[in-house]
Formats: C-alpha cells, structure tokens, sequence
C-alpha cells in the first residue's frame, strides 16, 4: 500500500450529517451512523409517508388524465382499423341516391358483392388512412375528457354526479376531437364511395353525377394527404369542414348517449353483482366487462342516431354536386322523398359497424387501464419513497470507505 493510501486511512472521517463533527476512525464513524440510524427511525419513516400523502394529495388535485387520452387514442384508432370494412358498406348504402340518379337502391348483400365485383378487397379498405387519424383525435379526446371530468365531479363536486354528467362529458370530449375528426371522416367517405380510379370513373360516367351545367364532381383521391390538397384547393375550408355542424349534431348526442349507457350499465352490472353474488373476493374481468357493455351501448346509440348519420354523410359526399342546401333542406327533402325508411337507411350497418367497433374500443381501453394504470402507480410511489429517504443524507457505502479503497 503507498503511502498516499496510508495518509488516506488514517485521515479524519467527516459526518456528513454533523459537517463539523470529525470521526478520527472508521469504527467511530460506523457507531456514530448505527446510534443515528436507531436513534431516527420513526422520524425517517414519518418524513417518506407524509412526502408520499403530499404527492397523493398534490395528485388528487390534478384532474387531467393523461392517461386516458393515451389508452382513447390506441383504442379508437384500433377500433376504427378493425371495422372499416364494414362502415364503407354503410357509406355506400347511405350516398347512393346522391351519386346515383337511379332509384333502385342496392341492400347490404348487394353493396357487398358490388364493392367486391368493382374493387375487390382493396374497395373495403378504401379510405383508411384518414379513418384511423381521426379516430385518434376522436379517441383521445372523448376518453381523456371523460375521465378527467369524472374526476372532477367526484373530488370536486360529488353533488354533480350521475348519468347527465356523463352525457356531457362525452359531448364535450367528441366536440373537442371534431375539428380534427371532421375533416378527415370528409375525406374517409370520400374515398369510400369511390372505390378504384376504374370503378369511380365508370360512376360518374354511367350515372351522369354531375347536378348544375358547367359544374363537376370531384376527382379520383390516390391517398389522404392528395385528397386534403385537392378539397382544399377546390373548396377552401369550407369543403373540408363540410357537414360539420351535422357531424356534431349527430356526434355530441351520440358520443353522450353512449358514455351515459355504458356507465349505466356498469351500474347495472354491480348493482346484480352485489345482488347475486355476495362473495366479495368474485371479480369480473374488466376488459370483458368493457367489450360487452361498449357493444350493447355503441349498439343502442348508434341506431337512435342513424337519421342524423343520413344527413351527415349525404352533406359531406355531395361535394359541389349541390342537392341539398344546408342541414335543415336535407332533413326535408330526405323525409318528403324517401320517408322514415330513408332517415333509417343503412341503420343496420351501422349497429353491426358499432357494437364490435365500441365493444373493440372500451375493451382495449379496459384492458390498458388494468394492465400500464396500476404499475405507473406503483413505479411513482417507489420513486417518491426513494426520493423521501435520498434527502435525509444517510451514508453510503463510499461514505464509509469499501474494503477496495
């Protein structure tokens, strides 16, 4: 050993809980931490609960869910992905007597053979893109301001509770993701009716579309980003906003219909659980939960709401093919033509589009909460307790000097 080394040895230690206490040797400074260390045991404890109650309480008192916007827009956008199939069937059942002078209108097997006759597989998916974009915006928006409203309402003001302040939250979370959501469902539907360049061709060709002398439907969209310029280009804002104010007068009521049916069913669903199964330690698995009540309530609100779905997707295909002047017009003329069968068409599509499409969405969100919610809590009270007994300076191994020095 040098004589560096030796110097070091025997040099005083210096506490680093009592700066201006000198140790002269390491058996010294060892007693001093075990008497420290015995003597403060409660009090260190006391410090790492009452940091870890300060961050619970400063936690409490934040009600925005992060969270909840990350899990809304993976499910939305996964369960946009999985059912869009079968909602460019329903596009299409809907647009027809815009793009189609005839009045025979094709049912649900038909579209399908038609769709797979003119465009194969590829017509199905037609429109995707955009699809699942918006569902991000839509997703995000709806579930984070659910919960975080929910939240809200519990701590803040429990008075306000029940079935409307869900209904508004969901109205207000789908109101917010419109102005992403609306632009590109213009663009989805879009590229929806029109299948393949070949078969969107011979439509505009066969039907004579086209409703004003001198005016022209719009051209084939090879991609998402080309149908944005393109409507852009053509129609300003306004054509990408086409629809809008009957996309929300579809959406906020249904947005709110199904987030208020979805918790009464839970309520429904414990309510019998504490009925019928008075084992306490039974537990319901809740992404199941999810999948089945978020069918049956995308179920019920997408048919009450299919008249408005009507008006919404005639008013965004129509482009410049002016048949309908505004909301109001086209509630009228759909009504005076086609009756209660025309503000319901393609209603079945719809329910078979969201039962599995909102079962797919609440499931998946279900399934995150239960599977990232609870380690994201655990990791941030193990760090609030590392960091409560950090600050409290007690000595490390190198404080003391390892067998290595």
């Amino acid at each position: 050993m040098t004589k560096e080394k030796l110097y070091e040895k025997a040099r005083p230690l210096q506490n680093p809980l009592s700066p201006n206490l000198q140790i002269p040797d390491r058996e010294r400074a060892l007693e001093s931490f075990s008497a420290t260390s015995m003597a403060e045991p409660s009090s260190s404890s006391n410090r790492t609960q009452a940091s870890i109650s300060h961050s619970t309480n400063a936690t409490r008192t934040h009600f925005f869910v992060w969270r909840e916007f990350l899990w809304g827009a993976i499910a939305g956008a996964f369960g946009e992905g999985m059912m869009h199939p079968i909602d460019t069937v329903k596009t299409r059942i809907q647009s027809q007597a815009v793009l189609s002078v005839s009045q025979n209108q094709k049912s649900i097997l038909q579209m399908v053979r038609a769709v797979w006759v003119a465009d194969g597989l590829k017509g199905f998916y037609r429109g995707i893109a955009p699809g699942v974009t918006g569902s991000l915006a839509t997703g995000a928006t709806y579930f984070g301001v659910i919960e975080s409203t929910k939240k809200w309402i519990e701590e803040s003001h429990p008075n306000l509770g029940g079935h409307w302040a869900h209904f508004i939250a969901g109205a207000v979370g789908d109101t917010l993701g419109s102005f992403v959501y609306v632009p590109c469902e213009v663009m989805k539907q879009r590229m929806q009716v029109q299948g393949t360049r070949t078969s969107w061709s011979s439509v505009v060709m066969k039907d004579n579309v086209c409703m004003k002398p001198g005016s022209q439907m719009y051209g084939y969209y090879s991609g998402m980003f080309q149908a944005g310029c393109s409507i852009w280009k053509k129609q300003g804002l306004k054509g990408l906003y086409a629809g809008y104010w009957s996309t929300l007068a579809r959406d906020v009521p249904f947005a709110g219909l199904m987030v208020m049916f979805y918790e009464a069913l839970k309520d429904l669903t414990e309510h019998g659980k504490q009925k019928w199964v008075p084992n306490p330690d039974y537990h319901i698995n809740g992404s199941l939960e999810g999948l089945l009540l978020g069918g049956l309530a995308g179920g019920f609100s997408a048919y009450l709401t299919t008249p408005l779905d009507v008006i919404k997707t005639r008013l965004q295909v129509q482009g410049s093919t002016i048949r309908y002047h505004g909301w109001l017009d086209a509630i009228r003329t759909v009504w005076m033509t086609e009756g209660t069968k025309g503000m319901f068409r393609g209603s079945i599509p719809r329910v078979i589009w969201y039962v599995p499409a909102s079962a797919l969405t609440f499931m998946a969100v279900e399934f995150l909460r239960d599977h990232f919610n609870e380690g994201l809590d655990k990791n941030k009270l193990q760090e609030v307790a590392s960091l409560s007994i950090d600050k409290k300076g007690f000595f490390t191994r190198g404080d003391l000097g390892g067998p290595n020095e």
